[in-house]
């Protein structure tokens, strides 16, 4: 019996984040088909791959670049400007050309704890920061929020890992197993 019951525990393992993630999708896909006024299913998932590739395919000519410049808007109204570009740069610094969680460290907190994060600013003297501490990101578990922490340098300590395994590694909470790089 208890192994017919492992194996069970074993499969809703195997299968929940499966049927999350099918369910999310088409959920999405039902969201967008219930928008668009034409009955053929699937019809969403197709809008929304074509959205986003033209989307990303606009923003990257340099025609439309010239034609209207966001930033130039953006900058006649402050708090939207702000809040643009903080998204912006955050989304960039996981997956656009500037990616800036390249530096996983252990950051030694109160005692004996230690936190992991990763070093996105070294020089913070421009604003009156002294030069022997850092800025460090500290991503929650759960959630892709976290916190900006500014720490002395002696209490970093460098990780050996991709920036991605650790990332997964903290956002799971501890869960996500690495598995090492193979030769």
């Amino acid at each position: 019996m208890k192994k017919l019951i492992s194996y069970f525990l074993q499969g809703i393992l195997y299968l929940v984040p499966i049927a999350a993630t099918i369910y999310v999708v088409i959920k999405a896909v039902v969201l967008v088909d219930g928008i668009v006024p034409v009955k053929m299913p699937g019809l969403g998932l197709l809008i929304i791959l074509v959205v986003v590739t033209l989307v990303g395919y606009l923003g990257g000519t340099l025609l439309v670049k010239n034609i209207f410049n966001f930033n130039k808007v953006l900058e006649k109204v402050p708090l939207l400007k702000m809040i643009y570009t903080s998204v912006k740069d955050l989304l960039s610094a996981f997956v656009g050309k500037k990616k800036r969680f390249t530096e996983p460290v252990l950051v030694k907190m109160e005692g004996e704890v230690e936190r992991i994060g990763f070093v996105t600013q070294k020089d913070l003297t421009h604003l009156g920061i002294s030069a022997d501490k850092i800025g460090v990101y500290i991503p929650f578990s759960y959630a892709v929020t976290g916190n900006l922490i500014i720490v002395p340098k002696q209490n970093i300590t460098p990780i050996n890992g991709s920036s991605a395994d650790i990332m997964k590694l903290i956002i799971s909470g501890g869960v996500t197993k690495i598995e090492e790089e193979k030769e």
